[in-house]
């Protein structure tokens, strides 16, 4: 193999010959490809998870944030969470009006995620 990979390039340095030849770049194109087929799909897989986590967290702060109140007295009606409602995140208490039942709901587009003991 060796010695014929060095007989191409003598002939190629003989007869003027630069640069790749056609198929050397078919099997280039061929296998970039073949490595983008299988990255894309594992990229965007990798943003819809990162996605859902995001919302996750978002209803664990709002459970957080609404046991807080809670403990402190304010009445489950009376709960803000304009502060964690961002960046398309709509948090809401699902239901529940004490420490032992709440249920915090966050919902970004399609992923609706809860967090909270009366979940």
């Amino acid at each position: 193999m060796r010695n014929y990979i060095n007989a191409l390039k003598q002939r190629r340095e003989e007869h003027g010959e630069e640069g790749f030849s056609l198929i050397e770049l078919i099997v280039v194109v061929v296998i970039l490809g073949i490595l983008a087929a299988i990255a894309i799909p594992i990229f965007l897989n990798i943003q819809n998870q990162a996605k859902e986590n995001a919302v996750q967290t978002v209803a664990a702060n709002g459970a957080s944030q609404a046991a807080a109140s809670l403990a402190q007295g304010t009445a489950a009606a009376d709960l803000d969470f304009s502060n964690l409602s961002t960046d398309g995140n709509t948090v809401t208490l699902k239901s529940g009006t004490t420490t032992d039942d709440f249920c915090v709901q966050a919902v970004n587009g399609d992923i609706t995620k809860t967090s909270g003991p009366g979940c």
